[in-house]
């Protein structure tokens, strides 16, 4: 079975199975929405102040989701030794780890679609000027929030304080992510929008390089 097949397949499953019960999903947006009503009340802010800090807001609500939405990537497959089960099969572990990251891809999307036109509600952001250069600016800060969250949820799932350890060794290596993605939307909300193309530079590039690096060590994270 090549890796494609063997990754659509698995990725139906993910979806098969959150769409069912829709709890981590339905977990997700409430939190993040509640995040976003209680950080609006709390600074009350001007339009001009949505602008500066509004980016820096509405980040730190999709890491906080995609804390809470990544943790249980692998989690799900420990109770009945369905990893093992997998390896076992005739596909290529990077299979495993693409049709993970493909799902929560597609789950904090769904996440995102939610927020981001609330947020602009809230903090009073007009957002449809600049909705083709958000769009991208938000798929590339996904991808990377997303594929950084599943190979360390990988890492961290047999640990015995799993909850804990995700975030202590995500966040570090989020920081450029999470800088190049304030910046990039910051320069979408001013009066005159204009995408810096540096941090989409460095959006696109850390993507590439994380995608790589989990290509090429998926046989030792499915592992281990």
């Amino acid at each position: 079975m090549t890796t494609t097949r063997a990754a659509a397949i698995l990725l139906a499953k993910e979806l098969r199975l959150e769409f069912r019960t829709r709890e981590l999903l339905s977990a997700t947006i409430v939190f993040s929405l509640v995040i976003v009503v209680l950080f609006s009340f709390a600074f009350d802010p001007t339009a001009a102040e949505s602008r500066r800090y509004g980016p820096g807001l509405l980040w730190i609500a999709f890491l906080f989701a995609g804390s809470l939405m990544l943790n249980p990537s692998f989690a799900r497959e420990q109770s009945n030794d369905t990893l093992d089960a997998l390896r076992m099969a005739p596909i290529s572990p990077f299979a495993i780890l693409s049709a993970k990251m493909l799902a929560n891809f597609i789950f904090m999307s769904l996440v995102e679609l939610v927020l981001v036109p609330v947020f602009g509600v809230l903090y009073n952001v007009s957002l449809s000027g600049v909705a083709g250069r958000l769009i991208l600016v938000l798929v590339l800060g996904t991808i990377g929030l997303t594929v950084t969250g599943t190979v360390f949820s990988a890492i961290s799932s047999h640990a015995r304080m799993r909850e804990l350890l995700l975030p202590l060794l995500l966040l570090p290596i989020l920081t450029p992510l999470l800088i190049a993605a304030v910046e990039a939307t910051a320069s979408l909300l001013v009066d005159q929008p204009e995408l810096d193309r540096t941090w989409v530079a460095l959006l696109a590039g850390f993507d590439i390089v994380f995608l790589t690096a989990s290509w090429l060590l998926c046989d030792y994270l499915i592992e281990e």
